[in-house]
């Protein structure tokens, strides 16, 4: 006999597809916004005769004018190839592994709303094993996007995405594909944790509220507040990773912190803050929101037995 109450269900390969269509789109939608996020996170402070520092780049709109002023509107799409790779691999990998391992913590027979610290677990479990997979292409991304900050006349090192993952290869070695693994894994497992799980809670909590369902609405609120709180956890050890993959002078990750710590102080972590939050709280708006309508055509009802 058929249950009355019938499962709704999306396959592991449905909801990757889903997720890294959302993460793509997400992704060219944003770019300029990061691009402005790593130069800010990569700028040193510059001194001068009089004891003050000029920045060449400063807040978000400013460094989005500069970027355009001095290397043209293609400058802001700079490592967007290698932004689509990442997200393919990255974001497919880290959402479409979330629900089933936040299933396999709790049991598969577990009733009830999942409680916070084991979506944050299944999150950070995620965020780890994705970026491990996918560090090539956010080491290729970040070169890619910092390649504007070089002098004037010395030539570009990559001509493009494809020929930075050979180039670091035959310069560097493979397993310079993976420079800034360290940080890049405490930097995804901690912000995809803050998203997912943030996300999940939320949305969780807004449906509850009378007047709320599964609506654009509630997937637009719950969006914007995984974003901030993703900034406001990551900013630190995103800053370390940038710093790492566009500078190769760090010798390892404390070295990168202890430096930036002592000539910058504690507020060189949040440099960038506001185009990271921009970029960040539209990204996760739009992935969200996207992911929520795409999986909406994979989902189907099980009758159980």
């Amino acid at each position: 006999m058929a249950d009355l109450n019938p499962r709704i269900e999306i396959s592991f390969l449905e909801t990757f597809i889903c997720s890294a269509f959302a993460a793509c789109f997400a992704e060219l939608c944003t770019v300029p916004l990061d691009t402005a996020k790593v130069r800010l996170q990569l700028q040193r402070k510059i001194p001068t005769g009089d004891g003050d520092n000029l920045p060449k780049y400063r807040g978000s709109l400013g460094t989005l004018s500069t970027i355009a002023r001095e290397e043209g509107i293609s400058g802001l799409w700079k490592g967007v190839i290698a932004g689509l790779h990442r997200q393919c691999i990255y974001g497919g990998l880290r959402i479409g592994l979330y629900e089933p391992v936040k299933t396999f913590l709790v049991g598969s027979d577990f009733i009830g709303d999942i409680p916070l610290y084991q979506k944050i677990l299944a999150a950070l479990l995620t965020g780890a094993i994705a970026i491990i997979v996918a560090n090539p292409t956010d080491l290729v991304k970040v070169r890619l996007q910092s390649e504007g900050k070089l002098p004037a006349g010395v030539p570009k090192r990559y001509a493009g995405a494809v020929d930075a993952y050979f180039t670091i290869v035959k310069m560097e070695g493979v397993s310079a594909l993976w420079t800034g693994l360290g940080p890049n894994i405490a930097r995804n497992a901690i912000v995809n944790a803050a998203e997912l799980a943030s996300y999940d809670q939320i949305k969780e909590t807004i449906m509850k509220i009378p007047g709320f369902g599964d609506s654009v609405l509630t997937h637009l609120l719950a969006g914007l507040a995984a974003g901030f709180f993703a900034v406001c956890i990551g900013s630190p050890v995103d800053v370390v990773k940038s710093r790492m993959m566009g500078d190769s002078t760090y010798r390892n990750t404390i070295d990168c912190f202890i430096k930036t710590m002592k000539t910058e102080g504690i507020m060189a972590f949040y440099k960038g803050f506001l185009p990271n939050f921009t970029r960040l709280g539209t990204w996760n708006v739009v992935m969200f929101l996207t992911l929520e309508q795409v999986k909406k055509v994979f989902l189907r009802e099980v009758l159980l037995d």
